[in-house]
């Protein structure tokens, strides 16, 4: 009995084994096992870091994995190509659509995966999807071609012209009210009749200019109003001091120097820096159908040098900004690239032409809304930024960011601060000499408001009483 249950046993595995074996050779041999009874999507693509790039016989990058994510999102399969001419899609001489675009409306490939911008051309022959990637229109350079040599006055870098203007208005302000101060003030003047007021407007000055050195300086202030005008004016110049010494040295750390091309008209105005754009590209087009005068100034420049000024690849763009006095216009993003990847590229500040990069497939394809759909749910889901991050990685980690004056904005709280602190003393010394006034009033018998403008008016009037006095002082002793 055992040894027929035994027999029974290995006969049942042997038969199981063998199911097996047979079902996995049938998958060797090409029979389709589940996965392959997927819809097979050919995609084209074209060479471009970080987008698609061939890494040990295989392509990866941006692209290529945003391609395996919606394949498994939306369940298909699919085989990659790269576009035979190298080119995004762009109308020939002869009316035919080259690139991407014409391999998809050839029917040589489902659906174009790539940094494909989206155009009113392009939409008029094929769909685009929702845009995975927003970018805009800017400006490559090589940082030695376009920084500009230290000037004489390059202590002033450290603040902006607007925060120096204020900064000189409070410098004066302050000035004004130290010295009006200590004229009311009658604890710091209380005989202005008899007594010299060391706080001249000279004075005063020189007192203000101390305090920015961080030097002592007389007179030396007794009352309480004008110690609090003091007080606060120095806490303001030992703020401003080191928020001077802290972005001037970032300045000098950094080796920054300011950019003789910040825009579009900056770079047609120059004649030291040849620039160009990808041939037959949309950014070519953009300039081409624009109204802006200084972006057909940009075209006409391009179109008649087309020879000369327009690459043929992203690649050839950026070796030639590295090695000659040239400057590529073309997406911003792919820019962003090229600067995090040679340290010694940088982008110009301003961008324009907003657009973005869609996949495009055929009209009327099944596979636009579903595709669309999928791209929201991966920024949705922020696997769009992980792609972003991870392929825009940047080699300069150790290079610090851009270097910029300060401006007034920054320091707002700091001249707030002074303004009330001024307020403050102003108040002050009016109350000490409104207290003076009403003591005075008690004994001579008068208003207290008459008294106060009295005294208003002699101590703000004092070298046309000082001059009188001296003259009556000469006639006596005559």
């Amino acid at each position: 009995m055992d040894r027929g249950l035994h027999f029974m046993f290995c006969v049942v595995t042997t038969v199981l084994l063998l199911r097996e074996s047979s079902q996995t050779g049938e998958n060797a041999n090409g029979l389709r096992g589940p996965e392959e009874n997927l819809p097979v999507l050919t995609v084209t693509t074209i060479l471009e870091d970080p987008y698609a790039m061939v890494r040990s016989a295989e392509l990866e990058g941006y692209c290529i994995d945003l391609l395996k994510a919606l394949a498994s999102m939306l369940h298909f399969s699919y085989k990659v190509k790269v576009v035979g001419d190298g080119k995004y899609g762009a109308i020939s001489s002869n009316g035919n659509w080259t690139g991407m675009i014409g391999e998809i409306l050839r029917q040589e490939a489902d659906i174009a995966v790539a940094p494909l911008t989206v155009t009113s051309a392009r939409e008029e022959v094929v769909s685009f999807t929702t845009p995975f990637l927003q970018t805009g229109i800017g400006i490559l350079l090589r940082k030695d071609t376009i920084s500009q040599d230290m000037s004489f006055f390059h202590f002033l870098a450290p603040f902006s012209k607007e925060t120096w203007t204020g900064l000189l208005f409070a410098y004066v302000l302050t000035c004004i009210c130290l010295f009006l101060v200590a004229r009311l003030s009658p604890c710091e003047w209380n005989e202005p009749k008899n007594e010299e007021n060391h706080f001249t407007f000279l004075n005063s000055l020189w007192f203000g200019a101390g305090a920015l050195t961080l030097q002592g300086a007389t007179p030396r202030p007794k009352a309480f109003s004008v110690r609090v005008i003091a007080a606060i004016w120095w806490l303001f110049t030992i703020a401003l001091l080191a928020a001077y010494i802290a972005n001037f040295t970032a300045l000098l750390s950094s080796g920054s120097e300011q950019l003789t091309i910040q825009t579009f008209e900056d770079l047609v105005k120059q004649r030291k820096i040849e620039f160009g754009t990808l041939d037959g590209s949309s950014t070519f087009y953009f300039f081409k159908n624009s109204k802006n005068p200084i972006h057909r100034m940009i075209f006409e420049y391009m179109d008649k040098r087309r020879d000369h000024v327009l690459v043929k690849t992203y690649q050839e763009a950026v070796q030639r900004v590295m090695e000659s006095n040239y400057a590529f216009i073309g997406e911003s993003i792919s820019q962003d690239l090229a600067a995090a990847r040679h340290c010694n590229l940088i982008r110009a500040p301003e961008v324009i032409g907003d657009r973005g990069y869609g996949i495009a497939t055929a009209q009327a394809s099944q596979w636009t809304e579903k595709l669309s759909v999928a791209v929201l749910k991966l920024r949705e889901s922020g696997d769009l930024d992980y792609l972003r991050n991870k392929w825009w990685e940047s080699s300069c980690l150790h290079s610090r960011e851009r270097w910029s004056p300060l401006q007034p904005q920054a320091l707002g709280g700091l001249f707030l601060t002074l303004a009330v602190g001024l307020a403050l003393g102003v108040i002050a010394a009016m109350v000490e000499l409104s207290n003076k006034s009403r003591h005075a009033a008690g004994h001579v018998k008068k208003s207290c408001c008459s008294i106060f403008t009295e005294e208003m008016c002699t101590r703000l009037r004092i070298k046309e009483n000082t001059r009188q006095s001296q003259e009556t002082s000469g006639r006596a002793n005559a």
